[in-house]
């Protein structure tokens, strides 16, 4: 099917706005969790799973959703996508129970990982003109950005004018919209099916391997950390990773082929990838709770607090961070944007319980979104600078794998000591607010030493000269480079 100019551009509009219902939702949630935890009866640790539901599945199955779209057609699987996607936050939406939220953000995050994972595949094949292709993904990464600021904002004007239920509602009009003009205006594909194989084992047992673990470290306060419930489930997911590799060792088509990991700089930016994204959703989460409970603020105005951070992160992301790596290499801006996020990090862990936003907070929301917008861009450059071209999309998707794990990991971490912490202090006489503070500055500051030790590992062992590219097999598009290819 050839398609005239106009309809391409119409084309990448409609899949800019399905990534971008993906990318929001990461966000949105976050303004809305003390509104949710107080309707549905979560405690401040299993709140966490609101999140984490959504993180595990979306980076457990991110790789898996590349390759269902390269077998079965990516049109086809990016429609799946969201209308799954769609149908789980109806569910949300219209979830009554603790059980059914979760339930329902673990499948929105299915949904996601499909739609992120496919949806630059139909990007670069809409437009294969160089030219045309670097602007389409110059707008497809302005997107994956500035969703973020998107998100605070939307969430805190739906929890404060209507309540948190709509949060997730709003994604059904899009949804419908965008299923509507796919079909329309995407041109049919015909996937790989006759000649590839689907490895399900091996995204079930990794997801599975890093679901035992963070259900371990998000309960480990309450069970007891020698306890045979934990040690249980930390040894299964033990086991389960190793089953993991065993699989990718022996199937003909691996979701994940093992000989990339002998490529160094690919190792090293999945490790910061992984350190990164611990302390950054860490904060997030914590952050707006401290907002809520401890000042006191609306969450509209929780919102409106975030804007700063996001608007920042996301201009320097498609500006300044191509411009540095072009001057320095990779390493420079990588490292720097790291220190730069642990010491905004170091200034949130000294907040007081009767803070002011434009004091103690607004200094370190600049400096984190200066320090991620700059150094966010170049973990994935990173990660592809070791493989051949037509493998930058494998590369990109382990490392986006990375991130998310990491950052469900880091959260359950931090959720859980920060809770010992307030438990812990209240005990010994402080009062709920300062039992509380004390609590986020625990997060705050390991959030700001998980930072600290990426920029310490790229530092050291980022190898900052560019070799020549490996072949590792299985070059598959996977993952979401577009903010790296946007720069």
């Amino acid at each position: 099917m050839t398609m005239d100019t106009r309809t391409r551009w119409l084309a990448l509009y409609v899949l800019c706005l399905g990534v971008l219902m993906i990318v929001l939702d990461a966000t949105i949630v976050n303004v809305a969790l003390p509104s949710i935890r107080q309707d549905l009866g979560f405690s401040q640790t299993s709140l966490a799973w609101v999140v984490n539901a959504y993180l595990l599945t979306f980076g457990g199955f991110l790789l898996l959703g590349g390759r269902l779209g390269d077998i079965f057609g990516h049109r086809r699987l990016f429609l799946a996508g969201i209308t799954l996607f769609t149908l789980a936050s109806l569910g949300c939406g219209l979830a009554n129970s603790q059980a059914l939220l979760v339930g329902a953000r673990a499948i929105q995050g299915f949904g996601g990982a499909v739609v992120s994972a496919v949806g630059l595949s139909l990007v670069m094949n809409l437009f294969p003109e160089p030219a045309d292709r670097a602007k389409a993904m110059g707008v497809y990464g302005f997107v994956a950005s500035g969703g973020g600021t998107i998100g605070v904002l939307l969430g805190g004007v739906l929890t404060d004018k209507l309540d948190w239920h709509w949060i997730f509602l709003v994604n059904l009009p899009v949804g419908i919209a965008v299923v509507a003009l796919c079909f329309a205006l995407l041109p049919a594909g015909r996937g790989q099916a006759a000649t590839s194989r689907l490895d399900i084992a091996g995204a079930v047992t990794v997801t599975a391997s890093l679901m035992f673990a963070v259900y371990a470290v998000v309960n480990g306060n309450q069970a007891g950390w020698t306890s045979g419930q934990t040690l249980g489930l930390l040894a299964a997911a033990v086991a389960l990773l190793g089953i993991f590799l065993a699989i990718e060792s022996r199937v003909r088509s691996p979701l994940v082929p093992l000989g990339l990991f002998r490529l160094r700089n690919v190792v090293v930016a999945n490790g910061i990838g992984i350190l990164s994204a611990a302390g950054m959703f860490g904060v997030f989460f914590s952050s707006a709770l401290y907002l809520q409970l401890v000042l006191g603020f609306s969450p509209l105005q929780v919102g409106l607090a975030f804007v700063p951070q996001s608007l920042i992160m996301g201009a320097c992301s498609l500006g300044l961070s191509a411009k540095l790596v072009m001057r320095f290499g990779i390493k420079p801006p990588l490292v720097t944007g790291m220190l730069l996020v642990a010491v905004a990090l170091l200034l949130f862990a000294r907040v007081p319980v009767d803070g002011s936003y434009a004091i103690d907070l607004l200094p370190g929301m600049i400096l984190l979104g200066l320090g991620a917008g700059i150094g966010f861009n170049p973990v994935f450059l990173a990660a592809m600078s070791d493989v051949a071209p037509e493998e930058s999309g494998l590369a990109s998707g382990v490392v986006n794998t990375a991130f998310m794990m990491g950052g469900a990991l880091g959260l359950a971490v931090l959720a859980s000591l920060a809770t010992s912490r307030t438990d812990s202090l209240t005990a010994s006489g402080h009062g709920h607010l300062a039992a509380l503070t004390g609590g986020y500055h625990v997060a705050f500051f390991l959030a700001a030493l998980f930072s600290a030790a990426a920029a310490v590992v790229g530092a050291t062992l980022l190898r900052a000269r560019q070799q020549a590219p490996a072949h590792v097999g299985g070059g598959e598009t996977t993952g979401a480079v577009a903010a790296a290819e946007a720069d």
